[in-house]
């Protein structure tokens, strides 16, 4: 018997968490937060990679495992493979997605910032909204060193969202 959750559900769950986590836990403490978001992320891409490979024989090298986040990981989560996958061969992997789900409803427009200082001392509203889209890689972060982490891959992952609603997540093998 296989149990589904409804995407929007899981949207809404993640949408959510980062909300709680940046505005109510640790709204003076983003990093904290930041860290936060990421350690939810590994425990969760922990236990679905043991999930996802559990009648697997194990990777033979990274590249296997990586492609493997890439295409069944990803798959599973996002109902879509990864668009586009680089690596330098010493170590280092770029996992693209051209359209990542939980960005394409996120918007940057520079014309719906608050440029003037005088009314409101806080940071302007396109800096939080870069801040806040920002802290909705840390999961996705965290999914990925999660699942390699089980797979026994140590690594770092970051992520990058210069061009939205893409989003890149560059993955750092640990020797």
């Amino acid at each position: 018997m296989v149990r589904e959750v409804a995407e929007s559900c899981v949207d809404g769950v993640v949408m959510e968490m980062v909300a709680v986590y940046c505005g109510r836990f640790y709204a003076a403490k983003p990093e904290l937060a930041a860290r936060r978001i990421e350690a939810i992320g590994f425990q969760v891409g922990h236990q679905l990679s043991e999930r996802y490979t559990m009648e697997r024989p194990r990777f033979s090298d990274h590249l296997e495992a990586i492609k493997f986040i890439c295409k069944d990981f990803w798959s599973e989560l996002f109902k879509k493979q990864i668009d586009n996958l680089k690596t330098n061969h010493r170590g280092t992997f770029v996992l693209q997605d051209n359209r990542f789900r939980w960005l394409t409803r996120v918007s940057l427009d520079p014309s719906a910032e608050s440029t003037d200082a005088t009314d409101n001392d806080s940071a302007p509203l396109g800096d939080t909204a870069a801040q806040t889209t920002s802290m909705l890689l840390y999961f996705p972060c965290g999914l990925i060193r999660g699942a390699l982490t089980n797979l026994g891959i140590p690594c770092s992952v970051s992520a990058d969202m210069s061009n939205l609603p893409a989003c890149s997540f560059v993955v750092r093998i640990k020797t």
